[in-house]
């Protein structure tokens, strides 16, 4: 988990799409990224410029409680907030904390939003230095900054929300876009009837019924290449949307903003329990789930530890996960799904 908003590889919808005049797209800017979503609306095209005005209104609203940029927002006054004093939160954070404390033990703390004070150690931000590698925060520094770290030092009270000491602090960077993309899922489909939508946001994704071919929507997952970016992304594999079922994905990997040094390449995620940056991770990991918030706190999760570890843990849970991994030859790379993912997708 980071400070900034997680660069994870983007699934992109690869089946083209028709002019079919009933499928609309709408875009915009959120969270330190983009979001795009493709749906079917054929009955009210007219109020096409109102959803997306009601999807701007939620997204909006989920800043202002859980961005670390906005000085006034939710989550930043909790983290000046003194230990033992109660701050009322809204429904959107206690959903994406109760989701969060969820991930935590399961992950054996892997996933840790209180990994807040590290990040603000290690100075990262939106991206790595070789310089704070070279003089990284002392041990003695580090051992601090720990002390503030542990999803157990924060306590919800129906909507009061408390720490038990001073300097704990939340990051849900690793969690909040994919929370938005729930959102607007539901807000598509609940509010206005919406039974056929791709909604991605900065590589978080939701797909329920078919694409304006009325074929499930097909997603591809970027090859996990050292500075590869959106204008020069290479597809390594696809996944298809089970026939019936709505899929909710998460991708996330650290090669789009990581560094070598000293022979071992480090990823801008900071292991909550060592309080160092990942070295020797998968470079990415796509989960599927029954929400995206928990796809995408399973996939920051999953990344924050060794790959061996990270697989073994997935399995445990019966987690539906995808590693990519490096091929021992260095020629390219090499997919390693869970069993509970082999099973999803077996033909």
């Amino acid at each position: 988990m980071q400070n900034a908003p997680i660069v994870i590889m983007t699934a992109a919808m690869l089946t083209a799409c028709s002019q079919q005049s009933t499928y609309q797209t709408v875009s915009g800017e959120t969270m330190g990224t983009s979001y795009h979503i493709r749906f079917d609306y054929a009955d009210h095209l007219s109020d096409t410029a109102s959803i997306q005005a009601a999807i701007d209104e939620r997204l909006q609203a989920i800043n202002d409680s859980m961005s670390t940029y906005q000085e006034n927002s939710t989550i930043s006054r909790f983290n000046r907030l003194p230990a033992k004093t109660d701050l009322v939160i809204d429904d959107d954070f206690i959903q994406v904390l109760t989701d969060s404390q969820t991930v935590y033990q399961l992950s054996h703390r892997a996933f840790d939003p209180t990994v807040y004070p590290l990040v603000q150690l290690w100075g990262f931000g939106g991206q790595m230095s070789i310089e704070r590698l070279q003089s990284p925060p002392t041990e003695d520094d580090i051992a601090k900054a720990k002390q503030w770290v542990g999803l157990d030092k924060v306590t919800l009270n129906e909507q009061k929300l408390s720490k038990s000491i001073d300097g704990v602090g939340l990051d849900f960077s690793a969690i909040a876009k994919g929370y938005a993309v729930d959102v607007i899922a539901n807000t598509l489909h609940h509010d206005y009837g919406v039974v056929n939508y791709m909604i991605e946001i900065g590589g978080e994704v939701a797909t329920l019924g078919v694409n304006d071919k009325g074929d499930p929507w097909t997603l591809g997952i970027d090859a996990p290449i050292i500075d590869s970016g959106v204008k020069n992304r290479t597809v390594l594999t696809t996944l298809t949307q089970p026939i019936g079922e709505p899929m909710h994905l998460a991708t996330s990997g650290g090669y789009r903003n990581s560094i070598e040094y000293d022979g071992v390449r480090f990823s801008h995620t900071i292991n909550p329990v060592t309080g160092w940056p990942v070295a020797n991770n998968a470079p990415s990991v796509t989960v599927l789930h029954d929400t995206v918030a928990l796809a995408d706190a399973w996939a920051t999760a999953l990344t924050a530890l060794p790959y061996t570890e990270a697989l073994a843990l997935a399995n445990a849970q019966g987690l539906m996960a995808m590693f990519v991994i490096e091929n021992p030859t260095k020629t390219g790379f090499d997919i390693v799904q869970t069993d509970a993912m082999q099973q999803k997708f077996a033909k």
